[in-house]
């Protein structure tokens, strides 16, 4: 008979629990005394640094959940303000639908625009949300009613949009101003706008030519610390019979410079190939990382496939140079062989408008570690 082990307690890409969340008090701290004296936040970090599992790990908190209705949207992947009210009307109707209240109930009488597209269960009874793209035919008209929904709920409510950036490049040029224009008119309404393009949250909050300059606290989210980090992991280990030996956590860490994801995503390998009742020794993090970028190695093939000649040459050495800060410098492009600065440019850019490169503070560096690894060591 097989018997299932135990899950895995490095949870990777969602939020389970406070008891598998690293740290983040102070974090948590400042946002609740933003959010309880009536102010909007503005997070602002790279991504896989954890930002989607603070605000997750803020709204599980006890006085949170006690005071207010809160909704979650990840608008990462959205082009229109018809995908931003579609994805903000689903959220809060799949918060809702559990809860047998007169607030769900009210939901379709004041988005009238979405009745449409609401069909009863035939087995429950219960109305779904079955709308299409199709179905928003004047999205700030929704929006419009979405808002006015939210300011009439029986408490107030906390609205997180995650990679709020994405809204300055929508095909509707007027949705900052026009969000910003019922935003202000909240009073029982309070927002998260977290993003990972520093530049560009930045300019949105901090230019005085923008709809937003000014309507947000700033918060600036850093890696998690890396005495916490390894204390945590050994937990994870020892809780689940295992025994991590010390500094293999902090190895981890440094490997991964503190970004969450990644890190979470190596601990999570090596407690898996740990065996009930072993311990995990740094000679096993060569087999961890080995591990993963065998599984990533199809998708990273297809990557690079899909890429130019020059675009593969300059992820190459950037990943072999692990951090580049002189992108366009003579000494980098004689050292790996490139064209020309101005290739080295036309070549950056849409890697970096597609997250394959990352900038921070002018140093380059690939977005994800294991492809760097990869890219240094197979391709």
């Amino acid at each position: 008979m097989h018997i299932m082990s135990k899950e895995n307690p490095f949870i990777v890409g969602k939020y389970l629990s406070p008891e598998y969340f690293c740290d983040r008090d102070e974090e948590i701290v400042f946002l609740s005394k933003q959010v309880h004296n009536g102010r909007n936040v503005a997070l602002i970090s790279p991504r896989r640094l954890g930002k989607t599992g603070l605000i997750n790990h803020f709204f599980h908190q006890a006085d949170v959940q006690d005071q207010f209705y809160t909704f979650f949207i990840d608008i990462y992947a959205t082009s229109s303000l018809t995908e931003l009210v579609y994805l903000l009307g689903k959220a809060i109707f799949e918060q809702l639908k559990p809860r047998a209240t007169a607030w769900r109930e009210r939901f379709l009488q004041v988005v009238a625009s979405l009745r449409i597209g609401f069909k009863l269960d035939a087995l429950t009874g219960e109305p779904t949300f079955d709308i299409g793209l199709g179905d928003i035919q004047s999205p700030e008209v929704t929006l419009s009613e979405i808002f006015r929904y939210l300011e009439e709920a029986d408490r107030p409510c906390i609205v997180a949009i995650d990679e709020f950036q994405q809204v300055a490049e929508y095909v509707d040029k007027n949705t900052e101003a026009l969000l910003r224009t019922h935003i202000q008119k909240c009073k029982q309404t309070l927002f998260i706008f977290s993003g990972s393009k520093r530049h560009m949250m930045t300019q949105m909050f901090n230019s005085p030519t923008k709809p937003f300059y000014q309507s947000a606290m700033g918060m600036t989210l850093q890696p998690l610390n890396r005495t916490v980090y390894a204390a945590f992991a050994r937990r994870l280990f020892e809780q689940n019979g295992r025994t991590l030996a010390e500094g293999v956590a902090e190895q981890v860490y440094d490997y991964t410079e503190g970004y969450t994801w990644f890190m979470q995503m190596l601990m999570n390998e090596l407690f898996a190939i740990t065996p009930q009742g072993g311990t995990c020794t740094s000679d096993l993090i060569i087999q961890a990382r080995t591990n993963i970028l065998q599984a990533q190695d199809g998708l990273y093939r297809e990557l690079m496939a899909n890429l130019s000649i020059k675009q593969r040459q300059l992820l190459q050495a950037i990943a072999r140079e692990g951090h580049v800060s002189g992108l366009t410098s003579a000494a980098f492009i004689r050292h790996h062989h490139l064209p020309s600065a101005s290739s080295v440019q036309s070549a950056a850019r849409p890697l970096l408008e597609n997250d394959i490169l990352t900038q921070t503070d002018g140093c380059y560096r690939l977005y994800d570690f294991f492809l760097s690894q990869w890219l240094a060591e197979v391709y």
